[in-house]
């Protein structure tokens, strides 16, 4: 099938990397384009070749992979829209990995030669290009444990340098500080404790440059095939994740300032249901609406295309003609961990006897996942008791020590006829009593202080041990929001932290849980399983209403002509 020019032109201007070129230049580059194909499981190009194409995707699946070590590693799952190939066009290197085609696909190609003269020739598609280069190399470099195995990074950036620039003129004059000392040390007060001064204020500054540094590249915003994301961090002291799925967007916008004007920075305010994800001082800030504009489009068209196909098998069910067989897949779908090696006999004896669960801070049961908060937190509750056990405990061991060590003395005797114990031992043990319940207490509390997500909604449960229960629910389908913090250098030493759950005008709060990036993920994504099952259920029920009112048309249509053929008055 032939894609006439027409067709290109549309399909061009779908992709940001055209945004705001002129028609003449679309012309030229879509006059220029090579229609190719390639079977499911074809090679598109091999890694460490070198490149002669630039790839638009118009139809189907490719798969970039890179062998590594002697492995294969997956970059991406291309699909139509998509572009591939760029960037050893643009570095002038090798190919950094091999492109397949996943399914049957149809490319639009641009030559080596082509792709380097309207690289050169037209400057807003070099500045187009620059942006998605840049997040292609950086998503390259970095690694996001929470990303699915099929999600695409598209945009990924830092706040621009000037940001950076800023923080750093207030550590810059003060390095006037150490060049004073040194100044003084050499012309008005040689002593020892001036030049200690001076090294000790050079090294704060570095730190503090140091700091400013790693705070800036420690932040970003992504856009994914999925989701909008902001990454937050302050080493040590913050690390908080802001999302909304692609779908929940409902508008992106830029502001600027003169500077950021001249210098081409901004903000790209993404609103979504849940509010506002700002991506700030951000470089190419209209390149980047128009990318996240681009994908949010797409999710829309998906949705509507996948509607359309499930509404044609509806009716082929109707009318009894054979539903063609696809690939079905859950993007909500919750992962389940691997199942835990088989555990003795006697070690399962004692777990039963202590109760399997009572000091995991995660575990399944059935369907539900709950946690508990860190253990730190559970030492930091129950410091007081356990120093007064362990006390007791060497008082007793010591006073045990000095009765052996004296003749006439023992724990326990018999004088006159009548049993004796020795008293500052029996002390020692009458106040062990209370300590080590005040102890058992505090581990129940903490043990009974648990946070669940179910299929159907989050809990945060509270119960005093032979006290009073509070339970505080609410449905994974009425959550708007979710945000985690890791506060402090404890914080982030031992990774725990609390995630905010926003429900109406309120908020739940998951308090000290381990890998609190971890329990917003297992949260977001129920939530999204929740969602999605629930509007496929009120769609698939309207489908197939509408399914059943179009089947009757049908089957009864020459019913109904030949009635309306009958109601016409015959001629003569």
């Amino acid at each position: 099938m032939t894609i006439d020019l027409s067709t290109r032109l549309a399909f061009l201007k779908k992709i940001h990397l055209f945004h705001s070129l002129t028609d003449a230049e679309l012309t030229a580059i879509a006059e220029k384009l090579e229609e190719v194909s390639f079977s499911a499981g074809s090679v598109i190009f091999e890694q460490n070749k070198k490149p002669e194409s630039f790839f638009l995707i118009h139809e189907g699946t490719v798969r970039i992979t890179r062998r590594q070590d002697r492995k294969t590693l997956q970059l991406a799952v291309l699909v139509k829209d998509d572009y591939f190939g760029e960037m050893s066009l643009i570095g002038r290197r090798l190919r950094s990995g091999t492109a397949v085609a996943e399914t049957d696909v149809s490319l639009l190609k641009l030559s080596r030669e082509d792709f380097e003269k309207f690289f050169r020739g037209i400057p807003q598609l070099r500045l187009n290009f620059d942006l998605a280069v840049r997040s292609r190399q950086l998503a390259r470099k970095l690694e996001f444990k929470w990303l699915r195995p099929d999600e695409v990074i598209y945009f990924l950036a830092r706040k621009h340098p000037i940001f950076l620039y800023r923080r750093l003129v207030w550590p810059i004059l003060a390095f006037l500080v150490p060049i004073f000392l040194v100044y003084a040390w050499f012309a008005i007060a040689p002593f020892v404790i001036v030049i200690i001064a001076a090294v000790g204020s050079l090294v704060a500054i570095a730190l503090w440059i140091i700091w400013y540094i790693v705070d800036w590249e420690n932040d970003y915003y992504i856009v994914t095939n999925e989701r909008v994301v902001w990454l937050e961090k302050v080493v040590g002291i913050y690390d908080s994740r802001q999302e909304s799925p692609l779908h929940t967007i409902l508008s992106v916008a830029v502001e600027t300032t003169q500077l950021g004007r001249l210098l081409d920075y901004g903000d790209v305010i993404v609103r979504t249901w849940v509010g506002r994800i700002p991506f700030n001082e951000v470089s190419h800030p209209e390149q980047a609406q128009h990318m996240i504009e681009e994908y949010w489009r797409r999710t829309k068209e998906q949705a509507v295309g996948l509607e359309k196909e499930a509404m044609k098998d509806a009716i082929r069910q109707q009318l009894g003609i054979p539903v063609p067989e696809r690939k079905k897949t859950d993007p909500f779908a919750v992962s389940k961990p691997a199942p835990a090696p088989p555990r003795k006999k006697g070690t399962m004896r004692l777990l039963r006897l202590l109760g399997a669960d009572t000091l995991k801070l995660r575990y399944e049961a059935g369907e539900s996942v709950f946690y508990r908060k860190h253990w730190f937190v559970l030492i930091r509750q129950a410091l007081v008791p356990l120093l007064g056990v362990m006390a007791a405990f060497v008082l007793f061991g010591w006073r045990l020590l000095r009765l052996l060590q004296s003749p006439d003395q023992a724990f326990i005797q018999i004088v006159n006829g009548s049993l004796q114990v020795d008293g500052f031992s029996l002390a020692i043990l009458i106040t062990l009593v209370p300590l080590f319940g005040w102890l058992i207490y505090e581990v129940l509390d903490w043990s009974n202080d648990q946070f669940q997500v179910t299929p159907e909604q989050i809990v945060d449960l509270d119960k005093k041990p032979f006290g009073t229960q509070t339970r505080n629910a609410a449905q994974l389908e009425n959550i708007l929001g979710t945000e985690y913090q890791r506060i402090g250098i404890l914080g982030e030493i031992f990774n725990y932290g609390t995630v905010y759950i926003t429900v109406g005008g309120s908020k739940l709060a998951f308090e000290d849980v381990i890998d609190p990036a971890g329990v917003q993920s297992d949260i977001d994504r129920r939530r999204a399983a929740r969602r999605a099952k629930q509007e496929a259920g009120r769609v698939a029920a309207e489908r197939e209403r509408m399914a059943e009112w179009l089947a009757t048309y049908h089957i009864n249509a020459d019913e109904l002509k030949k009635e309306e053929q009958n109601k016409k008055p015959k001629p003569g």
